[in-house]
């Protein structure tokens, strides 16, 4: 059931690095990318795929995690992403980077559930330098690098609690479990 993997889709920021992603799976991620809706059907987003161990170190390098826990360094030594998916724009197709922001979501929530349905997960990462992410990938002029999906099998617990108090920032506990507030149903409805 879909509300089933909606809920087991998290955004882990730790990976059992033991389990590697392979260029197959990716694919089947991105297939079920391709066929999601595009504005005005132009199809502008195209999908570099990184699994190969160097090269994800590379990537990894370029991203910044949990920007709501600044004490913290995430991913934990060893428990890093074993895959990426960099969802671009090519901008021959159109060079408006801001129009097609919702294909981009769309997508990327498309691709992490597919990895849910695999056993796998991920996290949608933002944080990261374009430029620095188009010069490690060897990105022609024309590929712009919009969002990063870093994905593996993942090895921590994430606990979904109410909102208390207005407050929605994830935290961590001594053991190291992830907890994300998330407001009632009640709350939502206006």
């Amino acid at each position: 059931m879909l509300i089933d993997l909606v809920r087991k889709n998290r955004s882990y920021r730790g990976y059992d690095h033991s389990r590697k992603i392979s260029r197959e799976e990716l694919l089947k991620m991105v297939e079920a990318a391709r066929l999601c809706p595009s504005s005005v059907n132009m199809q502008p987003l195209k999908f570099h795929l990184v699994y190969e161990e160097e090269k994800v170190s590379q990537l990894q390098a370029q991203t910044k995690w949990a920007r709501g826990l600044p004490e913290m360094k995430l991913p934990h030594p060893g428990k890093e992403p074993t895959a990426f998916i960099v969802i671009c724009q090519d901008t021959d197709i159109n060079p408006n980077l801001s129009r097609f922001q919702k294909d981009v979501g769309i997508v990327a929530q498309t691709m992490l559930l597919t990895a849910v349905e695999m056993g796998l997960g991920g996290i949608m990462i933002g944080n990261f330098s374009p430029d620095s992410v188009a010069e490690v990938t060897g990105f022609p002029e024309n590929i712009k690098p919009l969002l990063i999906v870093a994905l593996g099998k993942p090895d921590e617990e994430i606990i979904l609690t109410d909102v208390v108090d207005g407050k929605t920032a994830y935290y961590r506990d001594q053991e190291d479990r992830h907890y994300v507030p998330k407001r009632t149903l009640e709350d939502l409805i206006c």
